[in-house]
């Protein structure tokens, strides 16, 4: 009797704490948008400083997110080997994507991150702000999405690609799409590979926030154990061929990481 009034309780905590955090959230965005990013721009004429400037303060803004979230006892997380996120440089950052708030704590970890956003995320209120002060990546042009990635990691910044696309389906298997293999095989870059999980699934693709687990959710991240290496005989391929390859051996790769988690 007593537990499961515990547990209702808990839950009605843990619906109104996330609701405050997400509410926190965009208020933050806001406030980035029509307040500090501005200042930063009016006061920093050189635009490559800007956008640095830019992004650290997301940083320091989803950290704060992030510690939100955990104290208040909404989501708990547990971020392995920070340091190593930390002194990260010039590096493809692969992931896989269980949850909503996935960008958000690897940034939150990454000072010098850069990322590939949605289109459509241009035209939220309480993004776009952001994303154009930072200069993320938009992938609506196949093409220039491509010379930005390759700009980007050879400027020393972190790229940060989910293969999947979108955020996984809990039960199915992990299914690449070839946007990350076609960024890796043209730009060359080092992978350095991020393996998440969220215990039990929650804020999953087609949840709505307030629907949260039944007991408090565990976020964990981590790097991968064994590193990923391109296969050399990649070189000898065709583009379109060498992506093909690339993406079943990364979804092959992830599968079996995850299954140790």
């Amino acid at each position: 009797m007593v537990a499961n009034l515990y547990k209702k309780l808990n839950k009605i905590w843990r619906v109104l704490a996330t609701g405050f955090c997400f509410a926190v959230f965009g208020f933050g965005g806001i406030l980035l948008t029509l307040l500090i990013l501005p200042i930063q721009r009016f006061l920093e004429p050189c635009e490559f400083k800007r956008k640095q400037k830019a992004r650290l303060t997301v940083h320091y803004s989803f950290k704060f997110f992030v510690a939100l979230m955990h104290y208040t006892g909404a989501i708990h997380f547990s971020v392995q080997d920070k340091q190593k996120f930390h002194d990260l440089k010039g590096q493809l950052v692969l992931a896989n994507h269980p949850s909503l708030i996935d960008v958000v704590v690897l940034i939150s970890v990454i000072k010098n991150a850069d990322c590939v956003v949605k289109a459509h995320l241009f035209k939220n209120p309480f993004m776009r702000g952001v994303i154009k002060g930072t200069g993320y990546i938009s992938n609506e042009d196949p093409q220039e999405l491509l010379n930005e990635c390759e700009a980007s990691l050879a400027a020393g910044n972190n790229l940060i690609i989910f293969p999947e696309g979108t955020r996984t389906t809990p039960g199915e298997q992990l299914k690449f799409k070839r946007g990350a293999a076609n960024i890796a095989a043209r730009c060359k870059a080092p992978i350095t590979s991020v393996l998440i999980s969220m215990k039990p699934s929650t804020l999953t693709k087609g949840t709505p926030w307030y629907c949260v687990a039944a007991t408090k959710a565990h976020f964990e991240m981590r790097f991968a154990t064994d590193r990923f290496t391109f296969n050399d005989t990649f070189n000898n391929e065709q583009p379109a061929m060498q992506a093909r390859q690339l993406t079943r051996d990364l979804q092959h790769y992830f599968s079996e990481e995850l299954r140790h988690l």
